[in-house]
């Protein structure tokens, strides 16, 4: 079969979108009163006019819990006037919009929120400096059914799509790790129970919206963790998530913000700049053990596509190549790999008009050298520190 032109026109569920490449989910930074900001609406509105096919808000957690820390958007009436604005901002440049629903779980830091974090199973969060709660039974129910009332206000606000947050250990995540995981009750033990609450999440989401915009689900394939979720089992929930009718796509990841955040990212690890981003005494544990949670990874593009090809293999449910995809080479190949669709997040923090300038010319390479000091930006707006700040 000839492989889909990756610039052309596709179906997502019932979305059909301009072109198959996708601005992932980067945490943006901008949301100080957990509101909409000019600025986040800018941060979109950029790459939307330079010609993606859909931009992705993160992160829309589903509730004040579920925020990695304060100053994060969740969803609630509130916050629709400025979702509006946003969705609004976005089409007018010929883009969809995807929001990110997710509950951090364990990521979430507690001193910042205010509120506990939660988790399958207690632990420490080095982040917060505090035990993280052991989510009961109610927790669970509440948060899935969350995720289906955040999705139905997505609904309201204008998205086209909803991309449910089941990577880099958030809650949903957490469930399907052994090494987060040591339950004993029916979301403990074996994969299935593990992955109760990711089903049972994604179903919430689809009986709250139906058919009204696309979903998608960010799944992880592995955890970068010893002892954590891997492939092997992220190949079952996907079948599983796919013979559950709940999702239209899956864009597939890897990593775990709580212990290994930079298998994530590959490249260059800035430990110096983290350290320079936190309160003391955060400051200074990442100064001084910094490099052994930190772990810089080579990068090479289309890093995850190893991976990934095993889970093309087992399924039939489009998916979304994300990972060190930069240029026009990239994303054919990821088409002539049965690959639906392609994210990216850095490049376009450097170039959010590369869209645009690989349509008008296929040769053109990112200006991006995966730095990856725009992820300590995260925490006072995330941007590339090559760019002038706008």
């Amino acid at each position: 079969m000839t492989a889909p032109d990756v610039l052309a026109p596709a179906k997502l569920g019932p979305v059909t979108l301009r072109n198959r490449i996708i601005k992932s989910a980067t945490f943006e930074g901008k949301t100080p009163d957990a509101l909409v900001t000019d600025e986040l609406i800018e941060f979109h509105r950029r790459p939307a006019a330079g010609g993606v096919g859909m931009s992705t808000v993160a992160y829309c957690a589903v509730a004040p819990e579920g925020r990695t820390e304060y100053g994060q958007l969740w969803m609630r009436p509130d916050a629709l006037p400025g979702l509006r604005r946003l969705t609004d901002a976005i089409h007018a440049e010929g883009a969809a919009a995807s929001a990110q629903l997710g509950h951090a779980g364990p990521v979430a830091n507690q001193k910042s929120t205010g509120l506990p974090a939660l988790a399958p199973s207690s632990s420490f969060n080095p982040l917060s400096m505090r035990m993280i709660r052991t989510a009961t039974t109610a927790d669970i129910t509440r948060i899935a059914a969350a995720h289906g009332s955040a999705a139905r206000l997505a609904v309201e606000a204008g998205f086209d799509a909803v991309e449910i947050h089941f990577g880099h250990n958030y809650f949903a995540s957490s469930f399907l790790s052994p090494k987060l995981n040591r339950r004993k009750d029916s979301y403990g033990g074996s994969l299935e129970n593990r992955a109760r609450v990711v089903l049972e999440t994604a179903r919430s989401v689809r009986d709250a919206v139906g058919d009204k915009i696309a979903i998608l689900a960010k799944l992880n394939m592995d955890d970068g963790v010893p002892g954590g979720f891997w492939v092997d089992e992220a190949i079952q929930v996907a079948q599983w998530l796919e013979a559950s009718g709940s999702v239209d796509a899956l864009e597939l990841t890897m990593g775990s913000s709580l212990l290994n955040p930079m298998y994530l990212f590959k490249g260059d690890a800035p430990i110096r700049e983290f350290a320079a981003a936190m309160p003391q005494p955060v400051r200074l544990g990442v100064q001084l053990v910094g490099k052994s949670m930190l772990h810089a990874y080579p990068y090479k593009p289309l890093f995850m596509l190893e991976e990934a090809r095993q889970i093309r293999a087992a399924v039939k449910l489009p998916l979304v190549l994300l990972g060190g995809v930069t240029d026009k080479a990239g994303m054919d190949t990821a088409m002539a790999e049965g690959f639906e669709f392609v994210a990216m997040a850095r490049a376009l923090l450097r170039e959010p008009d590369l869209i645009n300038r690989i349509a008008a010319e296929s040769d053109t390479q990112s200006l991006c050298i995966h730095c990856n000091k725009c992820m300590p930006t995260i925490f006072s707006g995330a941007r590339c520190v090559l760019v002038e700040r706008v």
